[in-house]
């Protein structure tokens, strides 16, 4: 049951809610997940403004032999149909497809992750919060009325931060014109190639690392999740895929270009990204790898191309972004079509098998949570997931501080220009890091 609040003060609330969901008062399990539009536009919808706190039920995925990873969270979903919140790692498509990921794991995230939350906490538009779950819903919001979010949000001294990349540039460029060779061969005509940057000994606080991480860079598909003492802080600009009734809707990125410093500069450097050929030519083959991914679960001629090259910018940088929809077969489930469409093709390449193999082959890093995918699942089988980019992964114990950037490499590529996209995209959570 649905109960709707007023509040004074939404955005005031709605980060005193999160600072005490964050907090052991809240909670013994230590799950948060928080999903943050910055109240953008983005077509097709942003992800809602949604607190996700604690777990009454947490999936299990490891003790049933057999099915894949979606399957399992379609029989829980069946089970008892409810929210569903947590994230598909990259390393599922081993599941998936006979492949395998030869890089050890640096951090301790499991593959996947969901649970049905305790509470669900909507904030909307108009002043008020609506708020799902089963417990007391006035001491709830005395709790975090009362709680002291100086406690969560107080930073202590620390060192700073040193951001290390596992490769060289001369390493990155080295392995560009591999695949270079490896198009001209035919293996593939486009792949994704991407690098793990880290630091080590880091003592970040995770509230605030995400708030700076936020203003620096608002997207539509932030993201914030509590896993005991490891963190997914994100702010990704990317929807994997979206279900509303029987339409499934995604939007691969492909087509970067940092903003200008002047209003003219800007609007130079937009024109410059419309009208690259090269940029145009990785963003319409990736449009077609998600189109042949949708088919396999879309109606029979309903996969169509709702925009190609749409332009949109960010904090810092433009972006060339296609949207491509299709009617879900009423054969089909809603986690088939999310495991038939995974990983997103925009972060592999194509052939996408192929392109895998060669991922696995030429990265130094494992890729475990970044690229895979962040959302949830509605009670009535509904679901919004966006594409793990822009994202930092931390583990307190360890003191790991962890994202990858990764840029698309086509016959036309130039290993110093790739270099120079990673580094852009690496720049807004460098820079809070190292700050």
């Amino acid at each position: 049951m649905a109960v709707y609040v007023p509040i004074e003060n939404p955005l005031v609330w709605r980060w005193q809610a999160l600072a005490w969901a964050i907090s052991q008062e809240a909670h013994s399990d230590g799950f948060v997940a928080f999903l943050n539009n910055n109240e953008t536009t983005y077509p097709n919808g942003p992800f809602p403004n949604r607190l996700f706190v604690g777990s009454k039920r947490v999936v299990s995925f490891s003790d049933v032999a057999g099915p894949d990873a979606f399957r399992v969270l379609e029989k829980a979903h069946r089970d008892e149909p409810s929210f569903l919140v947590g994230y598909f790692g990259y390393d599922l498509k081993n599941q998936l497809e006979a492949l395998s990921s030869r890089n050890a794991p640096r951090l301790e995230l499991p593959d996947v992750y969901f649970v049905e939350p305790e509470w669900v906490i909507d904030f909307t538009t108009d002043n008020t919060v609506v708020i799902h779950g089963a417990g007391n819903i006035d001491q709830l919001l005395k709790e975090i009325a009362s709680y002291d979010s100086a406690q969560v949000l107080s930073t202590p001294k620390r060192t700073p931060v040193s951001v290390q990349c596992r490769v060289t540039p001369a390493e990155y460029q080295a392995t560009v014109r591999q695949i270079k060779e490896h198009i001209v061969a035919g293996d593939v005509y486009e792949l994704n190639y991407c690098i793990e940057f880290f630091a080590e000994q880091a003592q970040l606080n995770p509230l605030t690392t995400y708030q700076a991480l936020n203003e620096r860079s608002p997207m539509p598909f932030s993201n914030f999740i509590k896993l005991g003492d490891q963190y997914i802080i994100g702010a990704s600009p990317e929807r994997f895929l979206k279900k509303e009734a029987s339409r499934l809707v995604t939007q691969p990125i492909k087509g970067t270009i940092r903003r200008g410093k002047t209003p003219d500069e800007d609007a130079r450097l937009r024109n410059q990204l419309i009208n690259s050929e090269k940029e145009r030519a990785e963003n319409l083959m990736i449009v077609d790898l998600v189109r042949n991914d949708l088919a396999r679960s879309a109606v029979t001629g309903s996969v169509r191309v709702d925009e190609l090259f749409g332009i949109y910018g960010f904090r810092q940088v433009y972006q060339l972004i296609s949207t491509v929809s299709a009617t879900l077969r009423d054969s089909v489930s809603w986690a088939d079509a999310l495991r038939q469409a995974f990983p997103m093709g925009s972060m592999t390449g194509a052939p996408k098998i192929r392109a895998m193999q060669l991922i696995d082959e030429l990265e130094v890093s494992r890729r475990g949570v970044y690229s895979g995918a962040v959302g949830f699942v509605t009670p009535e089988g509904d679901f919004d997931f966006s594409v793990v980019i822009r994202t930092l992964l931390y583990d307190a114990r360890q003191q790991y501080a962890s994202f990858s950037v990764g840029s698309a490499i086509t016959y036309d590529a130039d290993p110093a220009q790739e270099w120079e996209e990673c580094l852009l995209k690496a720049s807004a959570i460098r820079q809070v890091l190292e700050s």
